[in-house]
């Protein structure tokens, strides 16, 4: 297993990151997760769409909470073969109760509670924490990946309209 340092901090802490260092332009890895029902869902599960990855340690901290709600307001500009995908490790009975109270209508919460198969894959897996760390990846609809941004202080926010373009920029 890889392990990558001084990419990202918590808390002004540095932290290791487990996985692969993807880059712009590889195919996207598959992954297995489960949706808010527990039905597994996949990189193929939203083939032929356009896809926004968000990745974040837990929707119930305020900055996951502000920067999911601020992707399901952003889903609204994008077109119909584009998704925005949520990726925690939160259980999927926890991201459903968190989209009912948040009003979370077009961004899909996916839990990686089972494996962290994503968070492996992607290389957002924060090894002291076991948690993912905050990340955006853009994939086009043949799964390669056009925008990547590593959060550097998992406590920030994401740059919402860099990706918001870059997913535009391949209608």
């Amino acid at each position: 297993m890889s392990e990558k340092t001084g990419i990202i901090t918590f808390k002004g802490n540095p932290m290791t990151l487990l996985g692969p260092g993807l880059t712009v332009g590889d195919a996207a890895p598959d992954f297995s997760v489960v949706d808010n029902s527990l039905a597994p869902a996949s990189l193929a599960s939203y083939a032929g769409k356009i896809k926004i990855i968000s990745a974040v340690p837990s929707l119930d901290t305020p900055v996951c909470d502000t920067e999911t709600r601020r992707f399901n307001q952003e889903a609204a500009t994008l077109p119909g073969d584009a998704v925005i995908l949520t990726i925690s490790l939160d259980l999927p009975f926890a991201q459903k109760r968190w989209c009912g109270a948040a009003g979370i209508d077009k961004v899909i919460t996916l839990s990686d509670y089972r494996d962290r198969s994503f968070g492996l894959a992607y290389g957002v897996l924060i090894k002291e924490l076991l948690l993912l760390t905050r990340a955006v990846f853009v994939v086009d609809a043949a799964n390669i990946i056009r925008y990547i941004e590593i959060v550097p202080e998992v406590t920030g926010e994401p740059d919402y309209a860099a990706a918001i373009a870059a997913a535009k920029a391949l209608v």
